[in-house]
């Protein structure tokens, strides 16, 4: 199973989502979390990619819905870890403050 830590920035933007915003994130995140544990890459209706220069990556779990990770060291080993950075619109998890 993969594990995970979220920055304090992805805490305050999480609290800050609607019920079904979250709800929403939620089931990508069980999509995601399945791909992680296949290996298979991950479903197109996520649309992760690499932002450019950078090491963080984007997830959509909405039309207007972005969380943004990256990779961090494994915590256990084999399995891949996890740092949430930011989520929330589009506009709001690229401009987030760390």
């Amino acid at each position: 199973m993969p594990t995970y830590e979220s920055l304090a920035a992805f805490r305050r933007q999480w609290e800050k989502l609607d019920a079904s915003q979250q709800a929403a994130f939620r089931r990508a995140l069980a999509v995601f979390v399945t791909n992680l544990k296949t290996g298979g890459g991950f479903s197109s209706q996520l649309r992760i990619h690499k932002l450019a220069n950078t090491e963080i990556w984007s997830l959509s779990w909405a039309k207007d819905g972005r969380a943004l990770f990256r990779y961090g060291g494994q915590i256990v080993p084999g399995e891949t870890h996890i740092v949430w950075e930011a989520i929330g619109t589009h506009s709001e998890a690229y401009n987030f403050k760390r």
